[in-house]
């Protein structure tokens, strides 16, 4: 059986419908894909759990607040984690939550 998992991305150019690919391996499935904003994030992140998706990684462009509004998303349906950054150099030094939120 094959983890399917999924990396998200904030970038405010982002097109979430498009802006995605996937890699697969013998024991594991990864859509990787940006999103321009957490709302976006929010439902881009709630169509991968209708199709089994088990793992969602977010990264460190997502402040505490982000990671809990897509943990929220799911209803604990899935396994949310992130990389963590208090502050983002892609973000000029700044969370998420202060760029995004």
């Amino acid at each position: 059986m094959s983890l399917k998992a999924s990396f998200i991305f904030l970038i405010s150019i982002a097109n979430s419908a498009i802006d995605r690919n996937v890699a697969s391996t013998s024991s594991t499935e990864l859509t990787a894909g940006g999103t321009a904003s957490y709302d976006d994030a929010e439902s881009v992140a709630s169509d991968p759990v209708a199709i089994g998706i088990e793992a969602i990684e977010l990264c460190g462009d997502f402040g505490t607040a982000g990671v809990e509004r897509i943990s929220r998303t799911f209803n604990r349906k899935a396994a949310v984690g992130a990389v963590r950054f208090d502050i983002h150099p892609g973000l000029v030094n700044k969370s998420g939550d202060a760029v995004y939120g």
